[in-house]
């Protein structure tokens, strides 16, 4: 079954952050990852959850996207992100 890990980010260096949206790209691929979202127009429709850049990625299990969180290969570029970028990050399962 799928899961997806849903991203509200606040970029805080732009520059870094383009850095980071560079290298992220292969981490996810590698675990069988994709983007659903990355970064278009969003907005409240409830709530106070601020409208920010907005990520999805959808992984082939849950399992996958937890290893590709707690992989070598992201260590890197989640230090940089973490930098450049303040975010709510969650992982979900999907439904059959």
């Amino acid at each position: 079954m799928s899961a997806y890990v849903i991203v509200n980010v606040r970029v805080l260096d732009p520059e870094v952050y383009k850095e980071y949206v560079k290298l992220s790209s292969a981490t996810i691929s590698a675990h069988g990852g994709r983007f659903l979202a990355r970064g278009g127009n969003s907005e409240v429709l409830e709530g106070e959850l601020p409208a920010n850049r907005v990520v999805v990625l959808e992984f082939p299990s849950y399992e996958r996207a937890r290893q590709w969180w707690h992989s070598e290969l992201y260590r890197e570029p989640k230090a940089l992100r973490q930098s450049a970028s303040e975010a709510s990050m969650i992982l979900v399962d999907g439904v059959q």
